[in-house]
């Protein structure tokens, strides 16, 4: 069994106990967490696809960990003309567990 949710602008195809990387969530860790936007879910003998969303479906999870992703440098350099910029960046996430699918 598979679902598709929405979270943080993006989708993510996601079964039990999988572990995802997604945008930031405004939660502490070890927080469960209901995902109501599933577009898909996929069972053995059953495909029910939303439009836009399945009703009554939802995916609960397990908040696991909040960090920062690994720096990135961003540099912009424009030739002749004596002008160029160093930045470095890193892209805050959350960990979460998938837990259970509902329907």
């Amino acid at each position: 069994m598979y679902a598709v949710i929405e979270t943080g602008g993006k989708q993510y195809q996601v079964q039990e106990g999988d572990v995802i990387f997604v945008e930031k969530l405004p939660f502490e860790e070890n927080a469960t967490l209901t995902f109501d936007k599933v577009y898909l879910v996929k069972t053995d003998d059953d495909l029910k696809v939303g439009t836009p969303y399945v009703e009554g479906a939802n995916v609960t999870g397990t908040l696991l960990k909040n960090g920062k992703g690994k720096k990135i440098i961003v540099f912009t350099y424009r030739k002749r003309k004596g002008s160029k910029r160093k930045l470095g960046h890193r892209q805050p996430y959350s960990k979460v567990q998938i837990d259970k699918i509902n329907i």
